[in-house]
C-alpha cells in the first residue's frame, strides 16, 4: 500500500509526503512493515515517537553532567562554550569557558581556524573533536547550540544541561 502511494504522482500526494518526511520517516515505515502490515496509526506512532524534535537535544550521549564537566576541566580536556549574553558571562562564568553567544555561534563555527582563533583567543575547535560542551544559564540555549553544531557537522559535540544555574548552585560561587 505505502509503496503504490509513495509512486502515485498526483499534486495532493506530493504536497502531503513532503511535509510528511523527515530523515526518519522511511526507515519507520519500513520497520512497521518488516512486521505487520503498516496502519496509518501504527505509522503514525512510530514516526512521532522515534527521533527527536529540534531543539530538544534529549539523547543522553549529548549531555554532560557536572560531574562530567568537572573531571573534564581538571583533566584540561574541554573546549567549553558559554552560549549566554556577554553581560550574564561578565557576571559569573565556569572557569575555562569562551563566550560566544548564541545569536553569533553559527558564523563563529564558520570561521576559519584562524580566524576564530583570533577572535576568539582558543584554537578552533574541529568537527571530529569529542570535548566540545556547551553550556548557557538553563540548558536551553545551549540545546539550540548544539543542535546548530550539529548542523554545522560538529556531530560529536555535547552540552552541559544544568548550565551556570547549577554550577553555581553546586559550587557554591
Amino acid at each position: 500500500m505505502f509503496s503504490r502511494l509513495c509512486s502515485l504522482r498526483g499534486p495532493l500526494v506530493f504536497i502531503m509526503l513532503s511535509y510528511v518526511l523527515s530523515r526518519g520517516f522511511c526507515q519507520v515505515v519500513a520497520e512497521v512493515n518488516r512486521t505487520s502490515y503498516p496502519t496509518f496509526g501504527s505509522v503514525l506512532r512510530a514516526f512521532t515517537t522515534s527521533s527527536p524534535k529540534y531543539g530538544e537535544a534529549s539523547d543522553n550521549a549529548s549531555v554532560v553532567t557536572h560531574s562530567q564537566l568537572k573531571t573534564m576541566l581538571s583533566n584540561q580536556d574541554i573546549q567549553l562554550f558559554d552560549v549566554r549574553n556577554p553581560d550574564e558571562y561578565q557576571a559569573g562564568r565556569i572557569p575555562d569557558a569562551v563566550n560566544i553567544p548564541l545569536g553569533v555561534l553559527e558564523e563563529s563555527l564558520k570561521l576559519s581556524p584562524n580566524q576564530f582563533q583570533q577572535k576568539f583567543e582558543v584554537k578552533a575547535p574541529g568537527k571530529d573533536d569529542d570535548n566540545i560542551v556547551f553550556h548557557c544559564k538553563s540548558g536551553n540555549r545551549s540545546a539550540k547550540a548544539l543542535d546548530i553544531a550539529r548542523q554545522l557537522g560538529f556531530r560529536r559535540s555535547r552540552h552541559y544541561k544544568g548550565g551556570y544555574a547549577e554550577w553555581e548552585e553546586l559550587e557554591g560561587k
